[in-house]
């Protein structure tokens, strides 16, 4: 057996989500369909970095694999892109070690959150940006940022419900970037709860429209408490962008 390592992009306009669910177009279920026909109706496993929900996109996501077949590392890109649909892209495939995990290997992650600030939406950008109207105090939010970096229990900025216990995290770097009309959030961190990305996202917007002063940010991370935190941001303006090895 050999196993590949793969970084694949995504629209996630049309799919519920990475992982596999029944009765529901996912990215993991259209990649092991697609390895199904090259294995002649074999059922080989595909794991992932990490789960991204509906509507999120992927210009990194890292996958793996293991198969039986002897096709170079050079032709499989073409072998899975024959037999993918059109929103997903296989950007680059290599031959991996044999104890090699996608997901349990991770060192660090950087998700894009992009926002457009402006009155008017752009029907062309509607999947893939989160129109916000208001008007907005960028200073403010990247100062309220600077609070969320380092290490923190982050269960304000955690889905309730989400079963994880150890809710502790580091964000490395956390930026705002404006380029005319739209804001992208670039959050670095070695690992990230389930709708943290979104639920920051969703807070600093709060903070920049004046629902929230920088000196709250502190008591919010104290208060371990989802409701203490901001709405959650919508998936479509979410990206997962980079994942990074030892």
């Amino acid at each position: 057996m050999r196993r590949y390592r793969c970084i694949i992009s995504y629209d996630g306009t049309e799919f519920s989500g990475f992982q596999i669910q029944p009765q529901a177009r996912t990215v993991q279920g259209e990649l092991e369909k697609a390895l199904k026909k090259i294995h002649k109706n074999e059922i080989i496993q595909v794991y992932g970095s990490g789960r991204t929900d509906a509507t999120v996109h992927a210009v990194g996501q890292v996958i793996h694999f293991d198969t039986p077949l002897n096709i170079p590392a050079e032709k499989w890109g073409r072998a899975l892109s024959a037999n993918l649909p059109n929103d997903i892209v296989v950007q680059e495939v290599a031959e991996a070690d044999a104890d090699f995990h996608a997901r349990f290997h991770v060192i660090r992650k950087e998700y894009r959150y992009r926002v457009l600030n402006r009155k008017v939406p752009d029907v062309f950008c509607r999947n893939y940006t989160y129109h916000f109207p208001q008007e907005l105090n960028v200073q403010k939010m990247k100062e309220a940022a600077k609070v969320l970096l380092g290490t923190h229990d982050f269960t304000s900025f955690c889905s309730a419900g989400s079963p994880v216990v150890d809710k502790v995290r580091t964000i490395y770097e956390l930026n705002i970037i404006q380029q005319d009309d739209e804001l992208i959030f670039s959050i670095i961190g070695n690992g990230f709860l389930y709708n943290m990305v979104r639920i920051i996202v969703g807070t600093l917007l709060e903070a920049g429209t004046g629902k929230r002063e920088v000196d709250e940010m502190k008591d919010l991370i104290l208060a371990k408490d989802r409701t203490a935190a901001g709405k959650t941001a919508p998936g479509h303006g979410l990206y997962l962008w980079k994942v990074d090895y030892q």
